[in-house]
C-alpha cells in the first residue's frame, strides 16, 4: 500500500509540473513577464538549455545520463526503504524523483526545460516547479540525514 501511495504521489507531482509548463507555453509568449503576486513573484516563459543558472548550455545528453542515474538511485532507495524510512527521507526522495522526471520529460521531448518562476524580491535564477521539488527534496534529505546522525529518525 505504501508503494502504491508513493507512486501515486510521484505521478501527481509530475503531472502538476507538466501542467504548469503546458499552461506557461499556452499563456505567456516566450520571453515575456507577467506579474502574478507583485513584490513576490512573476511568471515568465523561458527555454533553459542548461542546468541551474543556465550553466552547461546545450549538454542535453549529459543531463539525460545524470538524471537517469540520480532518479534511478532515488527510486532504488525509496523502494528499499519504503517500509522503514523516515517521512523526511521518503519525502525527499519523492520530490527528487518527481522533479528529476519532470525536467527529464522536457529535455527528451523538447531539448530544453521550460522555466517560468521569476522571484521579484531577489535577483535569482528563473526556475520551474520541478526545480522547486528538487531543491526542497535535497533539503529534506539533508534534514533526514542530520536527524539520523543525531539519533532521531522520525
Amino acid at each position: 500500500m505504501r508503494r502504491l501511495l508513493f507512486s501515486g504521489l510521484a505521478l501527481g507531482l509530475i503531472i502538476l509540473d507538466q501542467a504548469s509548463k503546458l499552461w506557461t507555453v499556452a499563456q505567456i509568449p516566450l520571453g515575456h513577464v507577467r506579474p502574478f503576486l507583485p513584490g513576490l513573484f512573476s511568471l515568465t516563459h523561458l527555454q533553459n538549455r542548461g542546468a541551474a543558472f543556465s550553466i552547461l548550455q546545450d549538454q542535453q545528453w549529459f543531463f539525460v545520463l545524470v538524471t537517469l542515474a540520480v532518479v534511478g538511485a532515488a527510486i532504488y532507495y525509496a523502494y528499499k526503504t519504503i517500509m522503514t524510512g523516515s517521512l523526511w527521507f521518503l519525502s525527499g526522495l519523492l520530490l527528487i524523483i518527481a522533479g528529476g522526471i519532470g525536467n527529464f520529460i522536457d529535455r527528451v521531448r523538447l531539448g530544453y526545460v521550460i522555466d517560468m518562476v521569476h522571484l521579484d524580491f531577489v535577483d535569482f535564477a528563473i526556475f520551474n516547479v520541478a526545480d522547486a521539488y528538487l531543491t526542497v527534496g535535497v533539503m529534506l534529505l539533508m534534514i533526514a540525514l542530520w536527524k539520523e546522525e543525531n539519533g532521531s529518525n522520525r
